[in-house]
C-alpha cells in the first residue's frame, strides 16, 4: 500500500501556498470567506494525487447524510424512528470504518489468517485517513446523541471534514468547536496574525532543527539491526523519543499557528508529555484529541453497555471493597489503550504497543488503592517534590520501553533491541566515537542539546503556570517580534534543508 505525499508543511511550496490563501482569503468579502478556505482545503489535498480526494468526498458525503437522517428523526417518538436513528449512526460507523479497515488493516488480517500474501490488495492510502474518519464519524455520534442539530449545508460540512492545516496531522477537531469558526470570515486581526506566526515558527524551529537532525542518527541505528550495542541502541531510542515528540507536535504547531492566522483555534494536543506523573497522565497530554475521542466514543460507549454493566453488577457481589467496582473499568480502559495501539498502524508491534500501555494503565487502577496506603505510611505526600520527580522518571521509563516497540521494523527486533540494551549495554560505544558514525557530526549533536535544552526550560515554566505569550504581549513590539526572528533566524541557519527533509511521522496515520 501506497501513501500519498502532499506538498509537506516544511516545503518552500507549502509556505507560497499558505500566503496565497492568506491574502485570498482576506480579500474576499467576509461572507465567502469560507469557501476560499474549502476551495484551498481542496487544492491542498488534491496536490498529492487527485485519486485521493474520492475517500474525502465519500467519507464526507456518507456522515453528512447520516447526520441529516437522524436529524429529521430526531423529535420522533415511535419505534420505528429509533431503530432507524440507531441504525443509520451504525452505517455511518461502519462504512466509515470500513473504508479505513479495507485500506489501512485488510492486508494485515489477511496475512495473520492466511499466512500468504495472495488475497492482499495494493491501494493508495490518502493521507490523514484515520484523522478524517475519526473526526466525521465523531460528527455523526454527536448528533445522534443530541449534542448539536445536523448541519445541513454540504459545502460547509465539507470543510470542516477537510480545512488543510489540520487534514494531514489532526489536531482531531469537534464539530460544535471549529465548524462556526471556520466560517464566521471574522476580520483580519493582526495579533492573531502575529500568534499564528509565533505559533508556527516554534513549529518549524522543533521540526526542522530538532526532530529532522535526530531522524537521521534514529534511522541509521534502526536500518542496521544488531550491529550495535546496547547503550548506542538506547542512546538512539532517546533520540527517537525526543524526534517524535518535536515531530509531532512541531508539526501541530504548524497547523494551529496557520490556522490562528485565518482567526481559527485548532484544539490543543500536546500539554507537556514530558512532566506526566503516570502513564495515563502521559496519554492525557499527548495527543490529547486522540485520547478524547477515544474516551467519549469508545470507553463510554463500552462503559455503558449492557455486558460491563451486567459484569459490574457481578463483580461487585463477587469482590469486596473497590476492586468489583475498578474491574469494569480496567477492561475497558485496556480496550482503549489497546485501540489506540491499533490506531497508530497494522503491525504486531503496535498490537503489543496497545497491549503495553493498557496492561500498564489497567495494572495501576487496580492497584491504585495499594499504592495510595504505602504513600501513606511512607508520609509521602503529593506535592513532595522528590516523589514528583521520581513519578516523571518513572513514567519517561516506561514510555522509553514503549519507544523501543514503535519504532523497530519488527516487534521481534524490538524484544532483541531490548535485550541488547539490558543484557549488552557496551558503555564505552558512548564515549569512543562511535556516536560520531551515525551519520550526525558534533556540532549536530551540539545543536540538539541546545535546542532542546531551550525547549524543556520553556516547557518547564509553563508547567509551571507562565503564560508565555501574555508575558511577550506585556514587553512591547520589538521583543514580541524576537519570539519570531530568533526561531525563524535558528530555522534558516541550522534547519535541516540540504537532506532530502523527513515526511512528518504521523502523516501515515
Amino acid at each position: 500500500m501506497d501513501f500519498t505525499s502532499p506538498m509537506t508543511f516544511t516545503s518552500p511550496e507549502f509556505i507560497v501556498f499558505v500566503a496565497a490563501a492568506f491574502l485570498l482569503y482576506y480579500i474576499a468579502p467576509r461572507r465567502v470567506r469560507w469557501l476560499v478556505l474549502l476551495l484551498v482545503s481542496y487544492i491542498f489535498y488534491m496536490v498529492g494525487g487527485w485519486r485521493s480526494i474520492f475517500y474525502v468526498l465519500f467519507t464526507t458525503g456518507i456522515t453528512y447524510t447520516a447526520g441529516l437522517i437522524i436529524g429529521r428523526l430526531a423529535d420522533a417518538q415511535y419505534k420505528r424512528a429509533k431503530l432507524l436513528k440507531k441504525l443509520t449512526v451504525a452505517g455511518a460507523v461502519i462504512l466509515g470504518f470500513g473504508v479505513l479497515f479495507m485500506l489501512r488493516y485488510w492486508n494485515f488480517v489477511v496475512e495473520i489468517f492466511t499466512n500468504s500474501d495472495r488475497f492482499t490488495l495494493n491501494l493508495l492510502i490518502p493521507l490523514g485517513l484515520s484523522f478524517f474518519t475519526f473526526q466525521s464519524v465523531g460528527y455523526v455520534i454527536d448528533v445522534y446523541r443530541g449534542k448539536y442539530p445536523p448541519e445541513r449545508n454540504p459545502a460547509k460540512y465539507a470543510l470542516f471534514v477537510s480545512f488543510f492545516p489540520q487534514i494531514v496531522q489532526g489536531p482531531i477537531g469537534r464539530f460544535h468547536q471549529l465548524a462556526p469558526q471556520l466560517t464566521a470570515g471574522d476580520a483580519l486581526n493582526l495579533t492573531n496574525v502575529k500568534y499564528g506566526i509565533q505559533l508556527a515558527m516554534w513549529g518549524y524551529f522543533k521540526k526542522l532543527v530538532i526532530a529532522d537532525r535526530a531522524a537521521v542518527a534514529v534511522n541509521h541505528v534502526f536500518a542496521q539491526h544488531g550491529v550495535y550495542g546496547g547503550s548506542v541502541m538506547a542512546f538512539a531510542v532517546i533520540l527517537y523519543s525526543i524526534q517524535l515528540y518535536c515531530d509531532f507536535s512541531g508539526g501541530i504547531d504548524m497547523a494551529r499557528g496557520i490556522a490562528k492566522m485565518f482567526g481559527i483555534d485548532l484544539a490543543e494536543n500536546f500539554r507537556r508529555p514530558i512532566f506526566a506523573t503516570s502513564l495515563a497522565d502521559f496519554w492525557r497530554r499527548w495527543h490529547i484529541t486522540l485520547g478524547a475521542w477515544m474516551k467519549d466514543y469508545l470507553f463510554f460507549a463500552l462503559a455503558l453497555s449492557k455486558p460491563i454493566i451486567k459484569l459490574g453488577k457481578f463483580t461487585r457481589r463477587r469482590f469486596t471493597g473497590t476492586l468489583g467496582k475498578v474491574i469494569p473499568t480496567s477492561i475497558c480502559t485496556f480496550v482503549v489503550y489497546f485501540a489506540i495501539g491499533i490506531w497508530h498502524g497494522a503491525n504486531f508491534r503496535f498490537v503489543a504497543f496497545g497491549l503495553w500501555n493498557g496492561a500498564i494503565i489497567t495494572a495501576s487502577l487496580l492497584m491504585a488503592g495499594t499504592f495510595t496506603k504505602i504513600r501513606t505510611r511512607l508520609g509521602i505526600s503529593d506535592d513532595n517534590r522528590f516523589w514528583w520527580l521520581f513519578s516523571i522518571l518513572r513514567t519517561s521509563f516506561i514510555v522509553f520501553l514503549g519507544r523501543y516497540i514503535t519504532r523497530s521494523p519488527r516487534f521481534t527486533y524490538a524484544l532483541s533491541n531490548l535485550m541488547r540494551t539490558f543484557l549488552d549495554f557496551q558503555p564505552q560505544a558512548l564515549i569512543d566515537g562511535t556516536l560520531l558514525n551515525l551519520g550526525v557530526s558534533a556540532f549536530d549533536f551540539g545543536v540538539m542539546a541546545v535546542a532542546a535544552l531551550a525547549m524543556l526550560v520553556l516547557e518547564y515554566q509553563q508547567e509551571k503556570g507562565v503564560k508565555i505569550r501574555q508575558s511577550l504581549e506585556k514587553r512591547g513590539f520589538f521583543v514580541q517580534w524576537l519570539a519570531i526572528i530568533i526561531p525563524l533566524a535558528a530555522i534558516l541557519f541550522l534547519g535541516i534543508f540540504g537532506r532530502e527533509a523527513p515526511l512528518f511521522i504521523y502523516q501515515q496515520f
